[in-house]
């Protein structure tokens, strides 16, 4: 039964984005010691395997009676989802559920998600898939993302917000969960405490106009955690933290809003990373990239980032 082995669960998503391709390219690639469990829909999936020129067979899978006995990586293991390109959204939401319901008969289990185009599936529901699986888990707000690479993370403390309303989500309590979170996953899977810089809201870290969200709230937030023995520093000037003399010291750097963060990292390491989200009752990661919508089925694009998804859970 399920409990006795621990497939990485891999949802294809969105089913005109560049992922199956990288996933068929990962395959050829690598070969990975636990059992992958696509979940997608099958005629998607062989129409884009007879595109692109790939020919893998299929393991069709019975999601409420797995066998580890007949799961290999020798052929594609899918767990089928109905598809109508009328109801985009309904198909990406049934291949989470039929994740989530996995990941709830094996808490060893851990998700694997390709990229979907978020306004059109989310529709305003969710910021971001990030959010969607702290409501559908009832993680309560604790959810984290980290943009994960071994020589240097960062993490948003917001995620996908309108740069005016980023403000009025800052707050103590969140980034004292935010840092909170990071360390207890370094430690658990790193044995050790990272080193973690914060940056300022304000250019400068510093406002002429009102007393600044440094003073309120970043500057008090990395006392607490300084007395309660976390490695964090700051707030640091978001154009300075990453220049060279200063990530040497640092593991992870945690910015206010989204681009702070990230902009700085994909002009470091390209997309050599991949983004996990913390504080679910599994690890989820998804490739640092998105639906790619423009290089759909023109075989060119690269799988680095879902092959070090994969590896980083493949243990």
């Amino acid at each position: 039964m399920l409990k006795s082995f621990n497939p990485i669960i891999i949802i294809a998503g969105d089913p005109e984005s560049v992922f199956l391709e990288i996933y068929f390219k990962s395959l050829k690639k690598n070969k990975f010691k636990n059992p992958l469990i696509l979940i997608v829909n099958e005629n998607i999936l062989l129409k884009q395997m007879t595109a692109l020129n790939y020919d893998f067979k299929i393991n069709k899978l019975d999601i409420n009676n797995l066998n580890s006995k007949k799961l290999n990586n020798r052929k594609i293991n899918i767990i089928h989802v109905p598809f109508d390109k009328k109801f985009i959204s309904k198909y990406i939401y049934q291949s989470f559920e039929k994740a989530l319901l996995l990941t709830k008969k094996n808490n060893k289990i851990n998700l694997i998600n390709g990229p979907i185009n978020k306004k059109k599936i989310l529709k305003q529901q969710f910021l971001g898939i990030t959010e969607y699986l702290d409501f559908k888990t009832n993680s309560k707000g604790k959810s984290v993302m980290l943009i994960y690479n071994k020589d240097l993370s960062v993490s948003p403390l917001t995620t996908h917000l309108p740069l005016k309303k980023v403000h009025k989500f800052i707050s103590k309590k969140k980034l004292i969960n935010h840092v909170q979170q990071i360390t207890n996953f370094y430690k658990k899977r790193f044995n050790i405490i990272p080193k973690i810089g914060i940056t300022g809201l304000n250019p400068h870290c510093e406002s002429n106009f009102h007393k600044s969200e440094e003073e309120k709230i970043i500057i008090p937030a990395i006392k607490y955690l300084s007395e309660k023995k976390f490695k964090v520093s700051g707030p640091y000037a978001a154009d300075t933290i990453f220049l060279k003399d200063k990530i040497k010291k640092l593991d992870v750097i945690i910015g206010m809003y989204h681009d702070q963060v990230l902009a700085p990292i994909k002009s470091i390491f390209g997309f050599n990373a991949i983004n996990i989200t913390l504080g679910l009752p599994f690890i989820r990661i998804s490739p640092d990239h998105g639906p790619n919508l423009e290089m759909f089925l023109k075989n060119k694009s690269t799988p680095d980032s879902l092959i070090q998804a994969i590896k980083f859970l493949d243990k």
